[in-house]
């Protein structure tokens, strides 16, 4: 009995140093860069709001009525998306980006439902997100019939569930993608309806679409930062104005 109660006492020890490295391993999330947090500040064409459930942004000269809820890659702080997301906001369009749980969305796949509740006005939804976050968005769009398009950044679905499932989708992906490589993004094509865009960057990496700085395992970008947010800017809006109500 000593020797099973020891047993039991380090097992338990055990998953509570795993489980305590876990959480710090995840909490080392890759930190917004100047551009990013200078996105956050309203100004005369975009308000910002934030809350402790979503960053809103919303052009300040109009009601929007088509939205997007955006869910950030794995182990990046939330905000390194902004510069992209305030701009495509500008355009026209409500965007609601949403913090994850312990920076990794898979364990926070409800985390845009507080957003579809804070905005009844939105009467066409979109969600998506960058690399893990665009899967977590998958995800969450299964979840909620009045999401009626998916925007994956660098990213996929995790299976052929929204193959048959009528949503609207938009892939954009970079050529120099260390993360998720145009052959990942080639074989996710058969779990997509038959109408879904891909949007190639040319010269693109995975890092830059946000704004954190250089991720282990991506390869060096040819174009830069800047660039690459115009052309996710331009591909994410044109997708969201041909949206089918």
């Amino acid at each position: 009995m000593k020797y099973l109660k020891r047993f039991l006492l380090i097992t338990l020890l055990t998953v509570i140093l795993i489980s305590a490295g876990f959480v710090a391993w995840a909490s080392r999330a890759a930190q917004p860069g100047q551009a990013a947090l200078d996105a956050l500040v309203s100004d005369e064409t975009v308000r910002v709001t934030q809350t402790t459930a979503y960053i809103s942004f919303q052009p300040a000269s109009q009601q929007p009525t088509t939205g997007l809820i955006f869910y950030p890659g794995a182990r990046v702080d939330y905000r390194a998306y902004a510069p992209a997301l305030r701009q495509i906001a500008a355009q026209g369009y409500l965007v609601a980006l949403v913090p994850v749980r312990l920076n990794l969305a898979f364990f926070d796949i409800e985390a845009g439902a507080p957003a579809l509740a804070a905005f009844p006005q939105i009467t066409t939804w979109a969600a998506g997100g960058h690399s893990l976050g665009g899967t977590a968005a998958s995800l969450f769009a299964q979840n909620h019939p009045e999401i009626s398009a998916i925007v994956f950044w660098a990213s996929y679905p995790p299976d052929d569930s929204l193959k048959e499932s009528g949503i609207q989708a938009l892939s954009i992906y970079a050529s120099l993608d260390g993360l998720a490589s145009e052959a990942d993004i080639d074989a996710s094509r058969a779990n997509l309806p038959g109408d879904a865009v891909f949007t190639p960057i040319t010269g693109g990496n995975h890092a830059q679409f946000g704004d954190y700085g250089e991720q282990a395992g991506d390869n060096p970008a040819s174009i830069s930062a800047t660039d690459q947010w115009q052309q996710i800017i331009r591909a994410t809006a044109d997708f969201l104005k041909s949206l089918r109500p």
